[in-house]
């Protein structure tokens, strides 16, 4: 399953965007298997705040593990609040 954060905006900031995000696509968790890839796409996305993260992010990842991916991850902004996450984790 490939998720491209773009069609929530592409700039993702505050922490009720990342709840309402994280709602739409766990409808879509229900048709994945055992052991399909999650991939996060963050192509496109120019501003992504450790408030939005923490709702989206950091749910995928305390629900799927290992099997979440990221992708495109060389925007600063994004850089910057993933290394965040993984320091608060």
């Amino acid at each position: 399953m490939e998720i491209r954060l773009k069609k929530f905006g592409d700039i993702l900031t505050s922490r009720q965007d990342g709840r309402e995000a994280f709602a739409v696509v766990s409808l879509q968790f229900k048709n994945t298997s055992e052991d399909e890839k999650i991939k996060i796409d963050f192509e496109g996305v120019s501003t992504f705040t450790p408030s939005w993260a923490d709702e989206f992010i950091t749910k995928l990842f305390n629900q799927f593990g290992d099997r979440v991916i990221l992708s495109n991850t060389d925007n600063p902004s994004v850089k910057a609040t993933l290394d965040l996450l993984k320091r608060l984790s």
